[in-house]
C-alpha cells in the first residue's frame, strides 16, 4: 500500500471519464478507498489524506454533477 497507488488512480481518473465520474459520486473517503481497493488500487484512506495534501488537492466534491479537483490531466 502506498500514496503512489492513490497517484496512480489521479492519473487514471484524469485519463478515463467513466472512471472519474464513478469516483466523483461516491461520498465518503472510507468508500471512496474501498472502491479503490474493489479496482485494483492498494492505499488506504491515511495514504489517500498524505497524497492529497502533497499535492495539494482536497477531496471536498462540488456541482451538480458530483466532482472533484483531484484528478491528474
Amino acid at each position: 500500500m502506498s500514496k503512489k497507488e492513490a497517484e496512480r488512480l489521479f492519473i487514471a481518473g484524469g485519463e478515463d471519464k467513466v472512471l472519474r465520474q464513478k469516483y466523483n459520486q461516491i461520498e465518503t473517503m472510507s468508500k471512496f478507498v474501498a472502491a479503490a481497493v474493489e479496482d485494483g488500487f492498494d492505499f488506504t484512506e491515511d495514504e489517500l489524506k498524505q497524497a492529497l495534501r502533497e499535492s495539494g488537492d482536497s477531496f471536498d466534491s462540488y456541482g451538480n454533477p458530483r466532482m472533484r479537483n483531484i484528478w491528474w490531466f
